[in-house]
């Protein structure tokens, strides 16, 4: 297992009880330090001249680094722990969202207005002209986040009460980054044609669909027929999110190493929903070699296991993830830890370009070949260049629902890229900041705009 950066995922607070003597604190945070944790903020909560009270908050790297840091301070002598709090459970105890009112109700009347009778009145304006929803709802600004828990996040199968956490994370983030209401939807079912049917019953609501953590094969059939059957943009964020912050970073890296989409070697490892979605949009944009390997190595023509989206990418060549790396000007893995080794990417063409977007744990630390590499990104936010979809799904949708477009277009996705990339400056482009931060305000409303752009190009925005 790889040695990972402490980080907040796995960050504690520990209440501790030390005697108020000089050095005592020191000797704390010295435990820490030698038991590898990253030491951060120290609240005094009490103190008397005997002794203090003090909160210490300390990220780890995983949840066993973390029961070693709290042991390493247990063993100290006159130190006494009062309470440890795991800072991301707590965070999310009683859930992570809440639903709140846009108006006031203080009077009879504003009751009368807001439900019954006066309600009455707007219930027949939206029957006589079903196009009024979108005005006298919240449907026109409302994404329901579907899932079935069968591919969650990288932790697989869990189920849709493992996965709500996730969803509500996903709420949060169309809410913060696109003022966008959304709502976990988590179906207890995992057959395709019960999910379709489903979300077709709760789509009066919503003004798009957004699915998430949806196991492959299944989850490219069950977007391509919610996309025939309903009239509001669907958006599986694990493919087309992916993709569309994928290309964006690729597009930045290339003009660092002086390349062209049409001429490099690319290599996809991990054949799932988002492998699948990046080689075709890497192809829209004008890509011409593409090896795809997943783990029994490359999609080859002559293997005879492979799915219809597999199949689209099959190659003559065989061999394994070390034979298609030969050569390979570039390499992005969705796939899964430590796959990649210090050879293969050494093996690669002059100034090589290493996306290694498995998560928690990358298919290569970064570390290992900061000098062999032109351009490195993760999935990760402790090391440069994160590849995250945040930077593209709050926009998407913002722009499909401000235009009222009934779908999300390939069209669409080259444009967000694009827009993703070009809020990058040239003058601050270099190999560790190849795509904008997360928290660049400027990312939705340019992605939106793209996006709007494009479906008005297209002919299919409705406002």
């Amino acid at each position: 297992m790889a040695d990972l950066t402490p980080n907040s995922s796995f960050s504690l607070t520990l209440r501790l009880q030390i005697p108020n003597k000089v050095g005592m604190l020191a000797s704390v945070t010295q435990a820490i330090a030698h038991a590898g944790g990253n030491l951060g903020q120290i609240d005094l909560i009490e103190q008397t001249r005997q002794e203090s009270t003090r909160d210490l908050t300390v990220d780890a790297a995983s949840t066993e680094h973390a029961e070693t840091i709290v042991q390493a301070v247990k063993e100290l002598p006159n130190i006494k722990v009062l309470d440890v709090y795991d800072r991301t459970f707590n965070l999310h105890r009683g859930g992570k969202i809440s639903i709140a009112s846009r108006i006031a109700l203080k009077s009879v009347s504003d009751l009368a207005m807001a439900y019954t009778p006066g309600v009455g009145r707007i219930c027949k304006a939206i029957a006589q002209n079903p196009e009024e929803v979108y005005n006298l709802t919240i449907k026109q600004n409302t994404v329901a986040i579907v899932t079935d828990g069968s591919a969650v996040l990288g932790l697989g199968n869990l189920g849709p009460a493992a996965a709500l956490p996730v969803m509500e994370g996903k709420a949060m983030l169309f809410k913060e980054f696109a003022g966008i209401d959304a709502f976990p939807i988590c179906l207890a079912t995992q057959n395709t044609d019960e999910i379709v049917q489903a979300v077709k019953n709760i789509a009066p609501v919503f003004g798009g669909v957004n699915l998430e953590d949806i196991a492959a094969p299944r989850c490219f059939e069950i977007e391509q027929r919610l996309r025939q059957e309903l009239d509001i943009p669907v958006f599986h964020d694990d493919q087309h999110g992916t993709a569309i912050v994928t290309l964006a970073a690729l597009y930045n890296s290339l003009k660092l190493v002086n390349k062209t989409m049409a001429s490099i070697r690319i290599v996809i490892n991990g054949a799932g929903a988002a492998g699948v979605a990046i080689a075709r949009l890497l192809r829209k944009a004008g890509a011409e070699t593409i090896l795809m390997c997943d783990s029994k190595g490359i999609l080859s023509i002559s293997r005879t296991d492979l799915t219809e989206e597999k199949r689209e990418f099959a190659v003559k060549a065989q061999g394994t993830l070390a034979g298609a790396m030969q050569g390979a000007d570039v390499f992005i893995g969705v796939s899964a830890p430590g796959v990649l080794t210090v050879e293969m990417v050494q093996a690669m063409a002059k100034d090589p370009i290493v996306f290694a977007m498995a998560n928690p744990i990358p298919e290569i630390q970064p570390e290992l070949v900061s000098k062999t590499v032109a351009v490195m990104a993760t999935g990760r936010s402790d090391y440069p260049n994160q590849i995250n979809n945040v930077l593209a799904f709050p926009g998407v949708f913002r722009g499909a629902l401000d235009c009222r477009s009934h779908t999300i277009t390939t069209t669409m996705y080259l444009e967000a890229a694009s827009a993703i990339a070009s809020l990058v400056n040239p003058a601050d482009l270099n190999p560790e900041h190849i795509i904008p931060s997360v928290f660049d305000a400027r990312v939705a409303p340019a992605v939106a705009a793209a996006v709007q752009r494009a479906a008005r190009e297209e002919g299919i925005a409705k406002s």
